[in-house]
Formats: C-alpha cells, structure tokens, sequence
C-alpha cells in the first residue's frame, strides 16, 4: 500500500509534459523496423528503476510481478520491456546528457510553482561505496573512483557534491567526483551566480581565497573549526557567543542534509551502480531531481505549505 501512495503521489506531481518534450526529439521509434515502446512507458519505468533502485534485470522481473508498477508505467503482461530496452534508454538519456536537463525541468517546474531560487545557496558533499571488486574483464577497480580514508578507516567511493537552495532546500546543482576530490575545489560549479551568501561547513574553510571566486560579491558563512574557539575555553563568554552563532549557522546548514537523506533512505541509494563517472553522475543528478520533487511533493498537491524531505 505504501509503494501504491507513493507512486500515485510522484504520478500527481512529476512534470511529465515537460520531461517527454525534452527527451522526445531522441527517442527514435521504431528501431530496426521493430515498433518501440512508447515513450510515456520507458520513462515512467525509468523513474521507477530510480525510485526503487532496481537494476536493469530486477525492473523487468519486477513489471511482470507487481501489478501496480505495470499500471503506474501503463504496460500489461502481454508486452514488457525486456532488461536490453531498459538499458538502451537508459544509455539514450546518457548519450545526450539528458540528466541535466531532468534536473532543469523539475526546478523550472517547481518554480512556476513557487519554490523559485531565493538568495543563497548551501554546499555539501557525500560519500556513496563504489564496487571494490576486480572480478571484471580488466580485472581491476574502477580507475575513476578512489580511495578515501574516514575515521580510521579506509573506503573505496566515489563523492557527490551538490549545492541546494538556502530557503527551499532544493538541489540546483550536482557535480560527482572520486572520493579523493576536495570539496572546496568545486563550489565553483555548485553556485547559480545570482545568490549573496554562501553556506558550508568547516571542510570549505578558506573557499572565499581561491581564484576561481575572486571578485564574486557573496557573504562566506563557512562553520568554524572547533579547535578555533576552543582556546578561548569552555566557562569564558566568547566561547558561549560562538558556540550560539555556530548553531545558528548549522540549523541554516542542517537543509542540506534533506536531500542527501531523500536518495539513501527514500530512494534507497546508498552505492554507485555503475563503473566510471559519466554513468554514475547521470543517475545521480537524476535522483537529486527527483529528491527535490519528493520534499516539493505535499506543497505540489496541496498548493500551499513547506517544503518538507
């Protein structure tokens, strides 16, 4: 019952003039005299594999099993995209750099809705496990992921650094690296340009320096590092007053985060699916897009109220 409320919920409030308009000048029907799908159907399935986190194999398994998905993506038991058809649409929207455009036709959505850019933007940055194994015809790891160390321990993952909006806590910007990449080395591409602060938290601790932000007229609230107040000790009223302005930024930060949980615990997202970054930067911006319309979701059917994750 509750994947049949979700999915009537998501059914009410994705942008499907828009997203069809966007991918209809690519999708070729009819490919080797063969009539395709429609492409209503592939892309309502497409945004089940996202939404559920199947692979290729288990969304097809999954349409011949559960009636609810068939009704959602408007297919019968007679004729069901097989795992190579998922695939090549997938591939489709990956071969024209469709993702982005997902992303661009939910907040343009969202924003004749009222959940339009506001004046600043919040950066952060997640780890996601990438596949460790070498059982491949290379017989090696993922050379575009990378190693990172956390706590004291070692991880192999990749990072996805996005940045979302200050009042809304919608995503407008995705970029995913190895998990080797610092993040302050790109807010540049995490920024719209027409915002006048800036949040982050202590790892973006000396953004405002760099080169690529000279010039760029925002206010910097970058999170203290603790060891820098901590001389002052713990009794003394600085100390307090710092403690107060660094919960105060954090509690504007902590929006950040609703995205983030949205994928991994919604979505259930918690490990690239894919070798290289192309692949798996294309499925990401497209679960960040459809994040934003999950906490956009009760203000989309209502018409009125917050945006909640």
């Amino acid at each position: 019952m509750r994947k049949e409320l979700c999915l009537i919920e998501m059914d009410r409030v994705v942008p499907w003039k828009g997203l069809l308009a966007l991918i209809e000048p690519h999708y070729l029907m009819g490919e080797g005299g063969r009539p395709a799908y429609p492409l209503m159907a592939m892309l309502r399935v497409h945004l089940m594999q996202n939404w559920s986190g199947y692979s290729d194999p288990a969304m097809e398994e999954a349409l011949y099993e559960t009636t609810i998905l068939r009704q959602f993506a408007g297919l019968s038991l007679e004729r069901i995209p097989d795992e190579t058809t998922i695939l090549n649409f997938r591939r489709l929207l990956e071969r024209h750099e469709l993702a982005a455009g997902i992303l661009g036709v939910i907040n343009g959505y969202l924003g004749d809705k009222g959940l339009s850019l506001r004046q600043g933007t919040i950066v952060d940055a997640t780890l996601m496990h990438a596949p460790s194994s070498t059982k491949n015809k290379d017989a090696k790891r993922d050379p575009e992921m990378h190693q990172t160390k956390k706590g004291n321990q070692y991880y192999f993952r990749a990072k996805a650094h996005i940045g979302v909006d200050e009042d809304s806590g919608l995503v407008h910007s995705v970029v995913v690296t190895a998990a080797n990449v610092a993040d302050v080395t790109h807010v540049d591409k995490l920024l719209h340009g027409t915002e006048n602060v800036v949040c982050a938290d202590a790892g973006y601790t000396g953004v405002e320096k760099r080169k690529e932000h000279a010039g760029r007229k925002v206010i910097w609230q970058v999170a203290a590092r603790r060891s820098s107040h901590k001389k002052h000790g713990k009794r003394s009223v600085l100390y307090k007053a710092i403690r107060k302005i660094e919960k105060a930024k954090a509690q504007v930060r902590a929006k950040v985060e609703h995205p983030f949980r949205v994928i991994k615990r919604q979505f259930g997202y918690t490990k690239v699916c894919f070798r290289g970054l192309v692949k798996n930067t294309a499925q990401m911006v497209t679960l960040f897009a459809l994040s934003n319309l999950w906490m956009a979701r009760r203000h989309l059917l209502c018409g009125v109220g917050e945006v909640h994750p």
